[in-house]
């Protein structure tokens, strides 16, 4: 339970008599002139610069380190956010998975100095929220306390981060849960989608589509734990969010006598490598006896050079308007609203900080209609790609982007947090600082290059999961069937084995 979830009854008449102070412009507002109509009425320009990141940035004293520090008073927290340049990248290829076991068993395996349960009991005595997640290019070590309980809270995250124990009763515990969850990765046609796209995109040995056997997660015992966060986890590229109840100085400060002494881990080339691998367009499919087909449909996308290169506002715009923008979002509107076929249906395209990522676009559709849907999903995508859109899209679609920008930056641990992964990233702050104007530069005919520069029909790879004897004969009104895509012709990917991946003989 959160420390702030109860409230005294003192509180609670303190709240209701404020609440009645803040009401009063309300009342008197009411004997005002109120337009008969929600579209009337007017409201003030919004006022709001971004902070200047110059003035949060932080290294004197860091050994390396950057940090970005946000005094917030409002509460008596403090949150610490570390970004390590260790994870899935810096993996043995034989061994996928070991970044995501190495930082869990951190967090609950205890110190050298501490036994789990020790670290756990200090921990909730302190009200301390502390984790620590790996992802493919970073890991993140986090701290969330009361403020008169700093110093204990930093030495709790730094002995977890330096001096990790990997209790082997633990691992033991974590490995079985991981193994739970791969006997049901077939279980959910989602999982079975997220994962054979990952292979057709970026094939199966790069590190962002690596999945682990049961063999292979049975292989990390506690050595291999203890050798990769010797060889990984060090300070070099270090980067540090600090936000709530704090002093820049004294915190910092704070932070630099628990960096004192941590021996660097071995270097690894950064940025992280780029797949080497080439995805092949076409129709791909995976039988799965669901009622529901699931489909994406995409290629890969562009890794960027520079963040403040206007044609990126373009290419926001052109895929919100596409199928980024939700209800507003012409995919939404087509396969939705108009017709029926999905609840939803979107596109989302991914601006790579390090290499290309992907451009996709995806639904679900009961199994007949499957074959419809997608035939007005390539339509709005050759549509984009053919006109202009209208004046009213670009309103619409400009207007979310800049009205929705300062919730970017509402809070101190958002400013820092935002600032911190440009440093991870490469990204210049400018990015921030004119973003909404490169957006309201946007006009039609920028939307039309994007479109035609970055949307490649001869690229696209289209993967549908579910019963194929009931998808591809299209639906009952004839008005389209999967013989139409890739060129009348599918490639059958075998379902796998959850816990070999390996083809499952079929039934």
């Amino acid at each position: 339970m959160s420390t702030f979830g109860i409230t005294s009854r003192r509180t609670r008449v303190a709240l209701a008599a404020t609440a009645l102070v803040a009401c009063a412009p309300l009342a008197a507002a009411a004997d005002s002139a109120i337009p008969p109509r929600p579209e009337q009425l007017t409201f003030a320009a919004l006022d709001f610069e971004v902070p200047r990141a110059e003035a949060l940035r932080h290294t004197e004293g860091l050994g390396g380190a950057v940090a970005y520090v946000v005094p917030d008073r409002a509460l008596p927290l403090v949150n610490v956010v570390l970004h390590l340049r260790t994870g899935a990248f810096r993996e043995p290829a034989e061994l996928p998975g070991l970044a995501a076991l190495t930082a869990r068993l951190m967090r609950v395996g205890g110190t050298t100095g501490r036994t789990p349960e020790e670290f756990d009991e200090r921990a909730d005595f302190l009200a301390a929220q502390i984790g620590v997640t790996s992802g493919d290019t970073g890991t993140r070590a986090s701290l969330n306390v009361l403020s008169h309980s700093l110093d204990e809270g930093l030495d709790l995250l730094f002995d977890m981060l330096r001096n990790p124990r990997f209790d082997t009763s633990r691992l033991e515990i974590e490995r079985g849960k991981a193994l739970e969850a791969m006997k049901q990765r077939n279980d959910d046609a989602s999982d079975i989608l997220a994962r054979e796209q990952g292979w057709l995109f970026y094939g199966r040995d790069h590190f962002g589509a690596r999945q682990a056997t049961a063999a292979q997660l049975a292989a990390i015992d506690r050595e291999a734990l203890l050798d990769f966060h010797r060889r990984t986890f060090g300070p070099e590229g270090l980067v540090i969010a600090v936000s709530g109840d704090v002093d820049p100085v004294d915190v910092l400060a704070r932070i630099a006598r628990r960096l004192d002494g941590w021996q660097a881990a071995e270097s690894a080339s950064w940025p992280p490598s780029t797949p080497d691998y080439a995805p092949a367009p076409g129709l791909y499919r995976v039988e799965k006896d669901i009622p529901q087909g699931k489909v994406v449909v995409g290629h890969r996308s562009l890794a960027v050079d520079d963040w403040t290169d206007p044609q990126l506002a373009a290419i926001e715009v052109m895929n919100d308007i596409l199928g980024g923008g939700g209800f507003t979002s012409r995919l939404v509107k087509r396969i939705r609203s108009d017709e029926g076929l999905a609840y939803g249906a979107s596109s989302r395209f991914g601006l790579g900080a390090f290499w290309p990522t992907t451009f996709t676009m995806g639904y679900a559709s009961k199994n007949p209609t499957v074959a419809y849907a997608l035939e007005i999903l390539l339509e709005e995508f050759e549509r984009i790609r053919a006109e202009p859109v209208s004046q009213e899209e670009l309103r619409v679609s400009k207007g979310s982007f800049v009205d929705t920008f300062p919730r970017s930056f509402e809070s101190a641990a958002q400013i820092a947090a935002t600032f911190a992964q440009d440093e991870i990233l490469g990204r210049s702050h400018e990015y921030w600082y004119g973003y909404r104007a490169r957006i309201e530069a946007v006009d039609a005919a920028q939307v039309l290059a994007a479109a035609r520069r970055h949307l490649d029909p001869a690229r696209l790879a289209i993967l549908v999961v579910g019963k194929w004897s009931e998808i591809a004969p299209g639906d009952p009104e004839g008005r389209a069937t999967m013989a139409q895509f890739g060129g009348g012709k599918s490639t059958e990917l075998p379902l796998r084995d959850p816990l070999t991946l390996e083809p499952l003989a079929a039934p």
